[in-house]
């Protein structure tokens, strides 16, 4: 092993599921890793990303992102409490302020502060009602996915509670993409089981993964809500990914009404996905929030127990070693454009 693959592996989270190679490109990535009301100020918050745990807290107005571990004696961080402004150790009290800066040790209040004892953080951004960060930011402007609309004044924002699963983020995002999959396993909250039949798409390349378009009549309304839209009528979900894990679905209803659903999939580690959701829409915008997130929360959890159950756990990029059909445009346009970004042929764990 090089000297530079030896460090790289000796930087790796410990007990680290994810082939060396692959946390690198992942880790230059940005990921969701918590919704922005669940850090109040009040108290640290902990997370794990790509087996990495990492606490979150609030200073001198931003929000912090930094190894979850204190640099004195390796107690996590997340134990801790939030004063003003600082975060203190539940073992010591040393507290940590901006930028992960140790400001005070309690036991030496006049002493100096070694750089030692700083904190390790990341770049944190707020949007779309999510926090994301990056553990191997590149220095330029972060690489997070558009959201159509979620600007829009005429639209309502929603950013839904994350869901987690027990099954890895490439097959979550692969099944959220997936059009044959309606009359299937989502019969119990919008799709008709009579109708299975997928019609022609072709996924379009991008640089940051790829676009489809998908008509068809399958309609988009929870079952215990009256179809109204026109006899005939065209249904036009636009799905748009942003490798590796984040995809949005922009779904056409009538009178010009617009749903653009986020599938935010955050990989916690090669057999764990945190799901993140920020919803808006153009319609019913004063409706119950707490209905969308029930809805929401039943489509998902309908996805979760067939993702939870696949075979193998992780994505095979390898096009040979699984069966395609023509339905899987998108799923193999998703495959390549991963084994684009370097991704293995099939992912380890």
């Amino acid at each position: 092993m090089d000297t530079v693959s030896a460090t790289r592996s000796a930087d790796l989270p410990r007990q680290c599921t994810f082939d060396a190679s692959d946390w690198n490109i992942l880790a230059a990535c940005w990921h969701p890793v918590a919704l922005s009301r669940e850090l109040t100020g009040s108290a640290p918050l902990g997370v794990t990303l790509l087996d990495a745990p990492l606490v979150l807290y609030r200073s001198a107005g931003s929000i912090v992102v930094a190894d979850d571990l204190c640099p004195h004696r390796g107690v996590p961080l997340s134990m801790g409490k939030c004063k003003v402004d600082t975060l203190a150790c539940a073992y010591h009290g040393f507290e940590f302020g901006s930028h992960g800066q140790c400001v005070h040790i309690p036991a030496h209040p006049d002493s100096a502060i070694p750089k030692k004892l700083n904190l390790r953080t990341y770049p944190a951004v707020e949007r779309y009602g999510l926090i994301w960060t990056c553990l191997r930011p590149a220095g330029h402007e972060p690489a997070i996915a558009d959201m159509p609309h979620w600007d829009d004044a005429a639209y309502q924002q929603i950013t839904c509670p994350w869901i987690d699963i027990a099954g890895f983020a490439g097959r979550q995002v692969e099944g959220f993409i997936d059009v044959a999959h309606f009359a299937f396993v989502h019969t119990a909250t919008f799709a008709d089981p009579e109708n299975a039949v997928v019609p022609s798409y072709v996924p379009k390349m991008r640089s940051y993964g790829f676009e489809a378009e998908y008509r068809s009549s399958v309609a988009n309304y929870p079952h215990e809500i009256e179809n109204t839209a026109p006899e005939g009528f065209e249904w036009l979900r636009h799905f748009r990914v942003h490798v590796p894990f984040t995809a949005t679905l922009e779904i056409h209803f009538p009178n010009d009404e617009r749903l653009v659903i986020m599938n935010a999939a955050s990989p916690v580690s090669a057999r764990m996905t945190r799901m993140f959701a920020p919803i808006c829409r153009n319609f019913d915008t004063n409706g119950d929030v707490e209905a969308v997130y029930e809805f929401n929360r039943r489509v998902f959890e309908e996805d979760r127990a067939l993702v939870e159950a696949q075979k193998p756990e992780n994505l095979p990029l390898d096009p040979a070693l699984e069966a395609h059909v023509m339905a899987d445009r998108s799923s193999i346009a998703y495959r390549r454009a991963l084994r684009n970004m370097g991704l293995s042929h099939f992912f380890t764990a």
